[in-house]
């Protein structure tokens, strides 16, 4: 075995080992080792947060190991609580079912599925009776879990925690033991619930697994962990673009984890990297193109990453629109035609319409006969601009949308404004992402 690159494997993009002598011991056994790694599909989507973890398994997959994905379909209804500071809703079995099969496919873009073993949870604890779950739950003590210190932070604050986030480290504990896990992968907000599968598995006569804890990495605001509640995240199935331009628009400090994290550069390189920001010896946007790129180049491949890259230097640096954009198809039936939205618009506009399109010019409104009204964050949903009605409004109510060029600033009302469309508009999101309208009669 190479141990120059076994030891970059272990420390590279690792935030800790536990116990890293054992798994050195194991190593040199020469037998493929179980890589554990659970997934409650709670969200459909992988960013690149996940991909830290993802990208070790598949380094140690190179190795000749075997991963063994859980695909959490029980404990995604309860909400892993690491980390949380308030209960989290439960999902539907359909739900979870359906987040696993998008889950699943962007997973195997960094892991590789001929290595890789998924096991579903429910083939073990759908046959749980009350005395399984009164026997695991015998091994350890409400005192230990409360040691976690978002437990903690939470019954000192007298804010309710569920039992079921109480079993929630139990039941994926009890997915070691299953599976029979040699390494278990996790960030370091679940170091807690990787030591009691630990622990377990000795409780029940298994070799103790070993822990690999991933950082966090920080999201595109530089500060809180990627998430995609939080906005701050970069989804790998996102659009080549977006990823560029998301990763362009990353603090300068971010710039060493992602590429710490995120790339194959070379040990000395990236020092390189960390020499020339810290001397201000070079232009921090230039590594964020060579990190974009490679970034790109993962997810999407080569090609994709250099018409990213020109579009990005077209639309932002020079501010350019795009010559080939992306349609998005708006119906006659999308217009508005009476409610406060509608009312709002005729009476700001000084418009004159009927049945939701306009019947007059208003030259110096930049209202044209023919014009939609429409509710502009359906429009910017509708168009693939957001990924939810809420992110399409908080898209609104920032400013971020522009039409034909000009930014529409939202009334009092906030998210909500209707504003005029018409065929061939370009609707803009911030600086990077265009569509044209192409408006279709509703009977077609």
């Amino acid at each position: 075995m190479d141990q120059a690159l076994l030891n970059k494997i272990m420390k590279r993009g690792v935030a800790n080992i536990i116990v890293e002598d054992e798994f050195r011991q194991r190593l040199e056994e020469g037998k493929p080792l179980r890589l554990k790694m659970g997934f409650d599909p709670s969200a459909p989507d992988i960013h690149l947060g996940h991909a830290v973890g993802l990208r070790k398994l598949r380094q140690l997959q190179d190795l000749g190991h075997k991963v063994v994905i859980i695909v959490g379909d029980w404990t995604a209804q309860i909400g892993d609580p690491s980390g949380k500071s308030q209960t989290r809703p439960m999902l539907t079995h359909a739900e979870v079912l359906e987040n696993a099969e998008t889950y699943l496919a962007q997973f195997f873009k960094i892991v590789d599925r001929s290595r890789a073993e998924i096991r579903w949870q429910s083939d073990w604890f759908g046959p749980f009776t009350l005395t399984d779950v009164l026997k695991l739950t015998s091994q350890f003590t409400v005192a230990q879990f409360l040691q976690r210190d978002d437990f903690a932070a939470r019954f000192s604050a007298n804010q309710p925690i569920a039992i079921t986030e109480l079993l929630y480290p139990l039941l994926q504990a009890y997915d070691s033991v299953e599976i029979e896990s040699d390494v278990e992968f996790g960030g370091t907000d679940q170091m807690f619930n990787l030591l009691v599968g630990r622990d377990l598995q000795t409780q029940m006569g298994q070799r103790p697994q070993q822990c690999f804890l991933m950082p966090l990495l920080p999201g595109t605001d530089g500060v809180q962990k990627m998430s995609k509640s939080l906005g701050n995240y970069i989804g790998i199935d996102e659009p080549a673009n977006d990823i560029f331009g998301k990763t362009m628009s990353l603090p300068d400090t971010m710039i060493v984890p992602y590429f710490e994290n995120l790339t194959d550069i070379p040990d000395a390189e990236l020092e390189e990297v960390r020499n020339v920001l810290a001397n201000q010896a070079g232009n921090p946007m230039d590594l964020k193109k060579q990190l974009a790129r490679d970034l790109v180049t993962q997810f999407k491949g080569t090609d994709a990453a250099g018409q990213a890259q020109a579009h990005f230097e077209q639309t932002v640096q020079k501010g350019q629109m795009p010559t080939d954009l992306e349609d998005a198809e708006l119906s006659s039936r999308d217009r508005l035609t009476g409610g406060f939205l509608f009312d709002e618009f005729v009476n700001r506009a000084g418009a004159k319409v009927e049945d939701g399109i306009v019947v007059e010019d208003r030259d110096e409104a930049g209202i044209k006969a023919g014009d939609i009204v429409v509710d502009l964050a359906r429009v910017v949903l509708g168009a693939g601009l957001a990924s939810s009605m809420g992110e399409a409004r908080r898209l609104v109510a920032q400013g971020s949308i522009s039409v034909d060029g000009t930014q529409i600033r939202p009334p009092d009302t906030g998210a909500r404004v209707a504003t005029n469309v018409r065929d061939g508009s370009v609707i803009q999101r911030g600086s990077r992402d265009y569509r044209r309208l192409r408006i279709r009669d509703s009977g077609g």
